[in-house]
């Protein structure tokens, strides 16, 4: 059995962990995935951002009467669209897995791990042949993948090529014009967005009462308003079986909470319920790994498992399954295979999020149904978009907001959470503000905000809960 120093399983952040203060160990960089480089980069974050851009020009170009300009509808090219996504993409892939192979000290292994004993690994590859390993630290990176749903039917097939999720749905061949989405998340509203918005005709079918239930209530219940507009969203509903009869190939069939039946029919269905974290694949019971109710990997403070000279990072072990969590996990992991003596600490208390649908929605910290479950006090400042200058620039409708929830005493941010367009950009302010203790009042006072830019919204926000004295 090989014997090296780290083994590291998974090429999406964990590939960012080895770097020139490792080339006096001998490291190995374990991954099946193809392509290279993890889901964020191949079928998650970068491509989709790509295709929601794409959409909100499409979108632009339909709307552009509201500002006296008069254009032609927009002809997609979903090839073309494709194409300019996944021509950038697969490159950056295929040239990281050669850069990676072409660095001394560091053993590229293209196949699946598995634990078969206190850090010892086998390695099986796509031509059958294994190999086993041991290391004296070992960093579990191993990512998430789409949680499919036991339905009826789904997996029939007569239904293979036409269900798909979020790892498949962006390499379509062609475009369908009809389309069922399965899911209310983060996932599923922007897949809603992007489709809708380039003509197909989407169903989104939710088991909840609004969408983004996770998100500020009033926010998420404003989204859903906003986007039942163009797309048909069906909330309170269970998904009982599927099968290959519906118009254009695929029946959705469905119960609401008085047991009343519904059917849907698509070309295409994209089942987007969630991710479930990949540690159920690695054997951990075998090196003493432990993983909590949900299936992620335990780890503390300092990303350290619950076996000696094990860490976790990302989305195995962090719920939140965000890639700039991912990204902070890794550094903390880096730090501290190089400083044992020095740990670092993860900070997983405040983790922002962005939601790229339109309106994009983004938050950070409490909510204010949170708040109110666990009495806590607090103040809350509403700003429109309409209510600011750039905001008439953007003709906006009136149902876009930032909101900031304070403490009353020390005006301390307890959350942000802004719903309309730029809101991931936005709230990078109240982000920076909640990491270094930055009140509200120093917050909007403090500081210059430039006029008329649309920061105003949260500056006014601010000043609601903080006014001069």
């Amino acid at each position: 059995m090989r014997h090296i120093d780290l083994a590291v399983i998974g090429s999406g952040s964990g590939n960012s962990i080895i770097d020139d203060r490792f080339s006096r160990l001998s490291v190995a960089l374990i991954d099946e995935g193809d392509p290279f480089g993890g889901t964020c980069l191949n079928e998650g974050c970068i491509p989709s951002k790509m295709f929601v851009h794409t959409a909100e020009v499409a979108r632009e170009i339909r709307g552009a009467g509201r500002y006296g300009i008069h254009a032609e509808p927009p002809t997609v090219d979903w090839p073309a669209i494709r194409d300019r996504v996944f021509g950038r993409i697969d490159p950056i892939a295929a040239a990281g897995l050669g850069w990676r192979e072409s660095q001394p000290g560091v053993s590229m292994m293209r196949g699946t791990a598995r634990f078969t004993g206190v850090r010892e690994l086998e390695v099986s590859y796509p031509d059958g042949t294994r190999e086993s390993l041991s290391a004296d630290r070992i960093v579990l990176a191993a990512g998430s993948r789409p949680r499919i749903p036991e339905i009826p039917g789904l997996d029939a097939l007569e239904l293979e090529g036409k269900v798909h999720t979020s790892s498949t749905i962006m390499r379509l061949q062609k475009l369908p014009s009809t389309m069922v989405i399965l899911g209310g998340g983060f996932v599923a509203v922007e897949f809603a967005h992007i489709f809708s918005a380039l003509g197909v005709a989407v169903t989104l079918i939710h088991r909840s009462a609004y969408l983004l239930r996770h998100a500020d209530a009033e926010l998420a219940q404003a989204l859903t308003d906003e986007l039942s507009q163009r797309v048909v969203v069906r909330l309170n509903q269970s998904v009982v079986e599927v099968d290959g009869n519906g118009r254009g190939g695929i029946g959705v069939y469905t119960t609401d909470l008085n047991d009343i039946e519904y059917s849907y029919d698509a070309e295409v269905l994209l089942v987007a319920t969630g991710r479930i974290p990949n540690g159920d694949r690695l054997d951990l019971g075998a090196t003493g790994v432990e993983v909590d109710s949900d299936g992620y990997v335990v780890v503390d403070a300092h990303q350290r498992t619950t076996a000696e000279g094990i860490f976790a990072l990302g989305d195995v072990s962090n719920p939140s399954m965000l890639k700039h969590a991912a990204n902070a996990d890794a550094r903390v992991v880096q730090h501290n295979l190089l400083h044992p003596d020095d740990l670092a600490t993860s900070n997983h208390a405040t983790i922002p999020y962005a939601v790229f649908t339109e309106p994009q929605l983004a938050g950070i910290g409490a909510t204010e149904q949170e708040l109110r479950a666990a009495h806590t006090p607090y103040r809350a400042g509403v700003e429109r978009y309409a209510d600011v200058a750039y905001g008439w620039a953007l003709e906006d409708p009136g149902v876009h907001v930032a909101k900031v929830l304070v403490d009353p005493e020390t005006l301390q941010l307890l959350g942000c959470h802004i719903l309309g367009p730029q809101a991931s950009t936005l709230i990078q302010p109240a982000i920076q503000a909640m990491a270094t203790g930055l009140d509200a009042r120093t917050m909007a006072r403090g500081q210059y905000w430039i006029h008329p830019a649309l920061t105003e919204v949260l500056e006014n926000a601010l000043l609601q809960v903080a006014p001069d004295r």
